[in-house]
């Protein structure tokens, strides 16, 4: 929403007090709003390979930058962005010897530009300019020796290398900023991941593992991120596209106020890992007015995160919106104050889904799904207490406790099974309320499942359909 500023002094008499009022109205204007079959005690989970050799998504035409709506109305989200106005100076990476053909390597002459950038005094701007190409490797931005409020002005592409060897060893990340204290990445530009190489590896070694040992103990765990921020606060990322990444596209960890809008998230459904925003260890985190379709969770939650608030965005093809896998290993995991509301989820494995391992510890709580729209997810209301991504999983007696859980206004079409609500034995789920689900198959009703609820406690706040006659009343 775009406020008008308040126009002191210009009124003296009761017309043009009308006048005023009359302006002030007119002018104010909204932005638009914008199977996997799992199984109880052991749903699969699939993160070796694609299918049939993902093809790469094609570039998408450049965007203006959405306007920043107003702060999220989250009432423990106390901290909001005070971006840096671009007013610094500005360092173009072409003067620093970029060639921006998309063959020559530039990332000693990016690595130039950001040295050079964060010496110069508050807000200055690196600038990737538009109409070009750059070949970049791997590359961490550190925050260590900069000034605060750095821009990152994205406008051309950066493009990753293909050929795997000029990696390295650290496989993890491929564009890393680091320890920064304010931040914006924005632009029109385009991150472009070119993971299909690397996709194609990971499905050969998985389906010759016996000709491609070294590889097989790279992938598909050892990918590179196509952006990481760790270690920053009051970041904003806006208007980019990023796409085709190896792994994640855009991952935060152990980051204090976020903002992320105006983003588009790009892979094929059946590129293996490829998460679209990955949160870990952040709190203050808002997500709005973005796209993303990607071969795994669109947005996942994991531990450590919390005050996080998703608005208008668009979820598919991909995993759905997902807290977790939480607990692997019997760790301790804890994620709170989520809600997501306003967003579209289309062709999917799940809707809003929360997933945590057996044997852990630790608490998910005071999480909030709300007007939220599906269409053809398999399966939109979820919740797995048995997670495992593999064949052989065994029951354990510990649990990460799930609390004070709402699903309100969740409608639209699946194609397998409505809800699953699947709870630890140990420590079941309590005070899940659910109020106004309608939910039809897309499919014939002969082919789908009903709901299904275990160790589930709470409340219907409303009729549901189809009728959830499975979660039980009252506290467990």
């Amino acid at each position: 929403m775009r406020n008008c500023r308040n126009m002191r002094g210009f009124v003296q008499n009761g017309t043009m007090a009308l006048l005023l009022l009359f302006f002030l109205v007119t002018c104010t204007n909204f932005d638009a709003c914008g199977a996997r079959r799992a199984r109880h005690l052991g749903s699969s989970h699939h993160h070796h390979h694609g299918v049939g050799g993902p093809k790469p998504s094609p570039s998408p035409p450049p965007s203006p930058l959405l306007p920043s709506p107003p702060p999220p109305s989250m009432s423990n989200l106390t901290s909001t962005l005070d971006r840096p106005a671009l007013s610094g100076t500005v360092f173009n990476v072409v003067d620093f010897g970029a060639s921006g053909d998309g063959v020559t390597d530039d990332t000693k002459a990016f690595e130039n530009t950001w040295k050079a950038a964060c010496k110069e005094g508050g807000g200055s701007t690196v600038l990737v300019p538009q109409n070009l190409q750059f070949l970049v490797g791997p590359i961490s931005f550190a925050g260590a020796n900069c000034a605060p409020n750095m821009v990152f002005q994205l406008d051309g592409t950066i493009l990753a290398p293909t050929n795997h060897n000029i990696w390295g060893a650290d496989l993890s990340t491929w564009l890393q900023f680091k320890n920064l204290k304010g931040l914006t990445i924005q632009g029109q530009g385009t991150i472009e991941g070119q993971g299909s190489t690397w996709w194609n590896s990971a499905s050969e070694a998985y389906d010759n593992p016996g000709e491609n040992s070294e590889m097989v103990e790279l992938m598909p765990s050892n990918r590179p991120t196509a952006l990481r921020i760790s270690g920053s606060n009051n970041v904003a990322v806006a208007g980019i596209t990023i796409q085709n990444s190896p792994q994640f596209h855009l991952k935060f960890d152990s980051c204090q106020v976020v903002e992320v809008h105006g983003v588009t998230i790009s892979s094929p459904g059946n590129s293996p890992n490829t998460d679209g925003i990955h949160l870990q260890n952040s709190q203050g985190v808002s997500i709005h007015n973005t796209n993303l379709a990607c071969g795994d969770d669109c947005i996942s939650i994991q531990t450590g995160s919390s005050n996080v608030f998703i608005q208008n965005v668009n979820c598919g093809p991909g995993h759905g919106i997902s807290i977790g896998g939480l607990g692997k290993g019997n760790t301790q995991a804890t994620v709170s104050d989520v809600t997501v509301q306003d967003v579209t989820i289309s062709g999917t494995t799940n809707g809003v889904r929360i997933k945590t391992w057996q044997g852990g510890s630790g608490s998910v709580k005071n999480i909030r799904y709300s007007n939220v729209r599906v269409s053809e997810v398999q399966k939109p209301i979820v919740i797995d207490q048995f997670y495992c991504d593999h064949t052989m999983c065994t029951n354990q007696t510990s649990a990460v406790a799930l609390s004070d859980i709402t699903y309100q206004n969740i409608r639209g079409t699946y194609t397998l099974q409505p809800v699953y609500l699947a709870c630890s034995d140990a420590i079941p789920c309590s005070n899940i309320y659910l109020d106004d689900i309608e939910l039809q198959p897309s499919i014939d009703n002969s082919h789908v499942y009903a709901p299904f609820c275990w160790k589930a406690y709470g409340d219907l706040r409303a009729p549901t359909e189809p009728p959830i006659s499975c979660l039980q009343s009252g506290k467990p």
